[in-house]
């Protein structure tokens, strides 16, 4: 069984390889006369994109978004949407000495395992290289909510709150720090101590782990399923469904288990404005109860491992089982938590395009 496909009613299913012709997408399931165009997408790869500063992998790739169907005259139509992305600048032989080891901290010996067969040339599917697939069909995602007035007002945004021992200031989120800086931080004094320790780390030849938040605003409440299929649980499933994710928290996650009820429970009161998500005195929820979102803010944090191709040489074993010595080359980030943020910001829109258009799905049916 193949696992490429997200979402319900609003699903995406990714395809290509790292080393590939292209890589893309195709999403099913978007409303027809939804405007959408090339130019809505290409500034989102942009972000995500490498080579787009010195802290990230300098693999020479341009993503240029071309959409080959599911939209006419500027609208989509409600067929599928195919979204494709060349690649253009491969170097296959840097990975030739991988073709019979396995590289510690990679899927290599658990994917031959499985397979049986391997792409040893950046990792193939498991390369992060694919999530552009994920922020294309994000932009898409986000522009289908923001054709329908109830979703309109929603705003996403993820942001590096950590990196390595350096923490951000949570106090200090500014949404129009995100693309100020080449780290996607929120908060701008803690900028410079994490390009330090980014700068030191490098000059080792090593690598630093990190923690992304994502926080949505605008979202109605009402969204989710209370059992098998909660918001929650879908967010936690797109988080840990990227690359080197090992942790999710939502709202105060962890904390909570160090806290008392009387601590921990968002207190209510009548709302002056008559709207439920204004009659919380709090929200260590992070905006979902039950599975269900309250209309309050909604947050949640990846912890993202350290980018675990580094130039230090490291043991491992090869295909023979026997024992090996490598050092990997090639052109990797120093820190994959840091373009993991606009990727982690696409899959929220996803998730909350999915779960919208499965409430209209349900109040039709009734």
């Amino acid at each position: 069984m193949n696992s490429n496909t997200f979402g319900r009613l609003f699903s995406f299913t990714s395809f290509g390889e790292s080393h590939g012709p292209a890589l893309g997408c195709v999403v099913d399931g978007c409303p027809p006369r939804v405007p959408l165009a090339e130019a809505d997408i290409q500034p989102r790869l942009d972000r995500r994109r490498p080579g787009a500063c010195r802290f990230v992998s300098q693999r020479g790739e341009t993503d240029r978004a071309r959409i080959l169907s599911g939209v006419f005259e500027g609208k989509t139509t409600g067929h599928p949407i195919c979204v494709l992305v060349e690649n253009q600048d491969q170097r296959p032989n840097d990975y030739r000495q991988l073709r019979d080891v396995f590289r510690p901290g990679h899927a290599d010996a658990a994917h031959a395992a499985k397979y049986g067969i391997r792409d040893h040339r950046g990792g193939g599917r498991s390369s992060a290289r694919e999530t552009l697939a994920r922020v294309a069909a994000g932009a898409v995602a986000r522009q289908m909510l923001g054709a329908f007035p109830e979703t309109a007002g929603i705003r996403v945004a993820a942001g590096l709150i950590a990196l390595g021992q350096v923490r951000a200031d949570p106090a200090k989120w500014d949404d129009s720090a995100i693309d100020a800086n080449p780290l996607f931080c929120p908060d701008p004094a803690a900028v410079p101590a994490m390009l330090a320790a980014l700068e030191e780390t490098m000059r080792g030849g090593d690598s630093l782990g990190g923690v992304v938040e994502i926080r949505a605003s605008g979202v109605p409440a009402g969204l989710g399923e209370p059992v098998y299929d909660r918001l929650d649980a879908r967010i936690a499933q797109a988080c840990m469904g990227l690359n080197a994710v090992k942790g999710v928290e939502i709202g105060d996650g962890f904390a909570a288990a160090r806290a008392s009820g009387s601590a921990n429970n968002d207190q209510m009161r009548r709302p002056a404005s008559g709207r439920l998500e204004d009659a919380f005195l709090s929200n260590h929820a992070g905006g979902v109860l039950g599975g269900v979102s309250t209309g309050q803010p909604i947050t949640a944090r990846a912890a993202i491992k350290p980018t675990p191709s580094i130039s230090i040489r490291q043991e491992t074993i090869g295909k023979d089982l026997g024992n090996v010595e490598i050092s990997v080359a090639g052109r990797h980030d120093p820190a994959v938590a840091i373009r993991a943020a606009p990727v982690l910001e696409a899959m929220f829109w996803l998730i909350l395009a999915d779960f919208f258009l499965l409430r209209r799905a349900g109040e039709n049916r009734g």
